[in-house]
């Protein structure tokens, strides 16, 4: 699997305008990234402008803070399928979590799960930056029992992003039968391998274009020895 291949290409930014939607969508044709990562309201347009190409429509759900209702989470999941989406990108209830209300945090990640049911795949997003380890731990188990596909580390719009030793916890949580997602910080080659090597098998970035370029006229053994190439 190439390197591109890991990459969500992502605009989540509230001031992205439809011009810089299409570029994203464009350049994520161009190189074949995993997904097109926008706000519910491009989901529609993103979804037309890949049309044709193994790029899916990603749609981040509750987002930034999580702190919707499940029903308004459902709903919005709802819509994002309507729209195109294939992947959808949820941000967890992490007050619950803190509170270890572990039902709500649970019912929360099935009601969108259900919504998602056989039409996309599904990311919960736990935002590690805010959290101990202990409920790091905890968020992954319940992810996991929840039904989701992959567990993601961040949002990029709080305190902090992706390392790698939160990548290693997870996976070692989650085992080989989830997903694990790396977004939050990662504006370079050597950060995307320093997820993927982790245990990240997949990439949230904004700097997809450069990670790949960097890629291809860097240090190619580093890029074999990790099986990407």
């Amino acid at each position: 699997m190439k390197i591109q291949q890991y990459i969500d290409h992502t605009l989540l930014k509230p001031e992205a305008t439809e011009e810089q939607v299409i570029k994203i969508c464009k350049e994520a044709r161009e190189y074949n990234f995993a997904s097109v990562c926008v706000n519910p309201y491009y989901a529609s347009l993103v979804t037309k402008e890949l049309e044709g190409t193994e790029v899916k429509t990603c749609v981040v759900i509750g987002f930034p803070l999580g702190a919707n209702t499940k029903e308004v989470k459902a709903f919005e999941t709802e819509q994002a399928i309507k729209d195109g989406a294939k992947e959808v990108d949820m941000v967890i209830n992490v007050g619950a979590l803190k509170d270890k209300k572990y039902d709500v945090v649970k019912e929360d990640i099935k009601a969108v799960v259900e919504a998602a049911k056989g039409k996309a795949l599904v990311k919960v997003i736990i935002e590690t930056c805010l959290l101990n380890e202990e409920e790091k731990v905890k968020a992954c188990e319940i992810s996991k029992e929840a039904g989701a596909d992959f567990v993601k580390t961040s949002t990029g719009f709080s305190t902090g992003g992706a390392t790698k030793e939160d990548i290693a916890l997870m996976r070692k949580v989650v085992g080989e039968e989830l997903g694990v997602k790396a977004s939050g910080g990662i504006r370079d080659y050597k950060a995307c391998m320093d997820m993927i090597n982790a245990g990240a098998s997949r990439i949230g970035a904004s700097a997809g274009i450069k990670i790949v370029q960097q890629a291809e006229s860097g240090d190619m053994e580093e890029t074999k020895g990790a099986g990407l190439y």
